[in-house]
């Protein structure tokens, strides 16, 4: 419940920045834009403190962990198949089904850490992600040892944000001085 004359912060996500107002926040948070959080991590990424290392390195066990486990998932759902005797073509044919799907999870997820894909297409392919988990969560544990998966997109986005922001403070404010005009 808000009381009369407390305001409420706005705040807007764009390219995975927020911008905020240019003056500082009472709270203590500074002006311009701020980082956007990433999961498990959420802005330590930008100064890699409060265990960013640990952050990483439980975040590259985990993913690995749920990989194996899905693979464990796998093999008894494949010997399921096995036992209801549907056939060797349809054996190997959903083997091909999960490899395919898989490979172009890993595929999707690793451009993922370096650009942003449009809505649209995430809603298209967010099936096929699902069958290739494991592609998925391999690509996330790849990139786990080297820094935070998403990092790399984010830092980008938080600079630029951060070099545009310092050129339009620096602007000086108040209307300019009229240039002489020549005719």
């Amino acid at each position: 419940m808000l009381r009369a004359g407390w305001k409420v912060p706005v705040q807007v996500i764009i390219g995975g920045v927020s911008h905020e107002p240019r003056t500082a926040q009472p709270g203590g948070t500074p002006a311009g834009p701020q980082p956007e959080s990433i999961r498990f991590f959420g802005t330590t990424w930008v100064d890699h403190t409060d265990r960013y290392g640990l952050r990483r390195a439980g975040v590259a066990v985990g993913s690995l962990a749920a990989a194996v486990v899905g693979c464990l998932v796998l093999r008894f759902a494949y010997q399921g198949l096995e036992i209801a005797d549907v056939g060797a073509f349809v054996n190997v044919l959903v083997v091909i089904m999960f490899a395919i799907c898989s490979a172009i999870a890993f595929r999707r997820t690793w451009e993922g850490f370096g650009k942003r894909h449009d809505p649209q297409s995430v809603a298209s392919t967010r099936s096929l992600m699902m069958i290739g988990f494991i592609g998925s969560l391999l690509a996330y544990f790849f990139r786990s040892l080297k820094e935070a998966p998403g990092e790399k997109l984010h830092r980008e986005e938080y600079e630029t944000a951060r070099a545009q922001y310092e050129k339009r403070a620096s602007r000086r404010p108040g209307n300019r001085p009229k240039r002489k005009r020549r005719k």
